[in-house]
């Protein structure tokens, strides 16, 4: 199950967040030829990717910001994308463009924060923007609770589109993240969990004095928790690829 798009159009061009998803894509071009080599990925996330043992000793605090434009496969890229593509524009329309790019950053500093107390000795690098972009599905599902978002649900080899109130969506992502931070043991390579747990509500935070300006629980009730704004509409164009009839 994954999103695919939203119903909730962006009052502004999104500058930052298209900024944002060009300079990951392009760091990752840059490196994708040295990750099928275990050696030479080893060597770029050593350089460039946070180690929490490290940052509590002192050291590589660079790396805080670098890891969050790395990315260990297409798959890891394009997830992180598509969730960035799917809701930064909006929360970018909120906060407007410098507030958003410095929301975008501090969600991610939050992230790696958790990353960092919820296992301070770990030898692991963690790399990726799924912090950063977990504190936009946080802020967002503050703001735009019933929002409309497409889900993907596939079951074996059949699929269905789906639409989902937001809170539904994100509630269920979110609590994915805590499940796994807890079955996560070690000094196991993965997925950081925490780091997606702590972005989420780091996003939450940071927005909360926003959502209090537009009126707090007010704006949920003059919008019913919907975005102010008509939401869109999807309709299903018909194939062009002709169709064969069985012949008896």
């Amino acid at each position: 199950m994954f999103p695919i798009r939203d119903h909730n159009p962006s009052g502004r061009t999104p500058w930052i967040t298209w900024a944002l998803m060009a300079i990951n894509i392009a760091v990752f071009l840059g490196t994708w030829l040295q990750l099928p080599n275990e050696d030479a990925a080893f060597v770029l996330f050593d350089a460039w990717g946070m180690v929490p043992e490290r940052i509590v000793m002192g050291q590589d605090w660079q790396t805080v910001l670098t890891s969050m434009f790395l990315h260990a496969g297409w798959a890891h890229i394009a997830g992180n994308m598509l969730f960035l593509w799917i809701f930064g524009d909006n929360m970018e329309d909120a906060f407007g463009h410098l507030g958003f790019l410095l929301f975008y950053l501090a969600s991610g500093l939050a992230a790696a924060a958790i990353q960092i107390a919820a296992d301070p000795f770990s030898p692991v690098p963690m790399v990726g923007a799924s912090g950063a972009i977990a504190g936009v599905l946080g802020g967002y599902l503050l703001l735009f609770p019933r929002a409309r978002v497409d889900i993907l649900v596939i079951i074996i080899i059949f699929f269905r589109i789906f639409p989902v109130p937001a809170w539904v969506m994100l509630g269920l992502w979110f609590g994915f993240q805590i499940v796994g931070g807890f079955s996560v043991t070690g000094d196991e390579g993965g997925v950081a969990y925490w780091a997606h747990a702590g972005g989420f509500v780091a996003g939450m935070l940071l927005t909360f004095p926003l959502w209090l300006r537009k009126g707090g629980p007010a704006f949920w009730r003059v919008n019913h928790g919907l975005p102010p704004h008509p939401g869109l509409e999807y309709e299903l164009t018909k194939s062009r690829i002709p169709v064969v009839r069985r012949r008896r």
